[in-house]
């Protein structure tokens, strides 16, 4: 975890979170239940990513950890004027994406992103622009309340969904651009 993750302010879902994950630690044997009255009262007052993580480092991980997860949660924004944007290689993919871009250009391949997400909303704002996605093969993606002007949205995903792997909800406007939803290349 990074410092700067670590020293973001926890909400009340994060607590909530971790006081489940203690629940589950006392049921399972792990803490006594007085461990359990003392982290749970630490972990109301808690304020940070960092000192919740400090109450369930020396309980299994199941996941990631409370920042991180933190971090997969917070919208990514990418947005350009007349530049270009591309969000590739090996990232966490937070459960909602916003793309906006007026003349310039983004990508967003999520080959070989971790998402710890069942859904993720793309909320996409596309002037004379290009915005394309890559999804690896067995995602669904589904372009729901999307409005287009002269531009036009491109669905290539063709192959079958398969269970257990993200929905990509995919939402907007397209004004003279164009949206392009794709596989990889084999």
């Amino acid at each position: 975890m990074t410092d700067a993750i670590g020293n973001v302010r926890a909400s009340d879902a994060d607590r909530e979170a971790v006081s489940e994950r203690l629940r589950i630690a006392a049921g399972e044997g792990r803490i006594t239940l007085e461990e359990l009255e003392e982290r749970l009262d630490r972990t109301y007052a808690a304020r940070t990513y960092a000192e919740l993580d400090a109450l369930i480092e020396d309980l299994p991980r199941v996941g990631p950890s409370t920042a991180v997860m933190a971090a997969a949660t917070e919208p990514l924004v990418l947005r350009t004027g007349s530049g270009s944007i591309a969000q590739a290689g090996q990232w966490t993919v937070p459960r909602h994406i916003v793309a906006e871009c007026t003349w310039g250009n983004i990508k967003i391949d999520f080959t070989a992103a971790t998402c710890p997400h069942p859904e993720v909303l793309l909320n996409v704002t596309c002037g004379p622009g290009n915005i394309i996605v890559i999804v690896p093969r067995g995602w669904a993606v589904m372009v729901e309340n999307v409005s287009t002007g002269m531009g036009n949205v491109v669905n290539k995903i063709t192959s079958a969904a398969e269970p257990g792997l993200p929905v990509l909800r995919v939402s907007g406007r397209v004004g003279m651009g164009n949206i392009k939803l794709k596989h990889p290349r084999r």
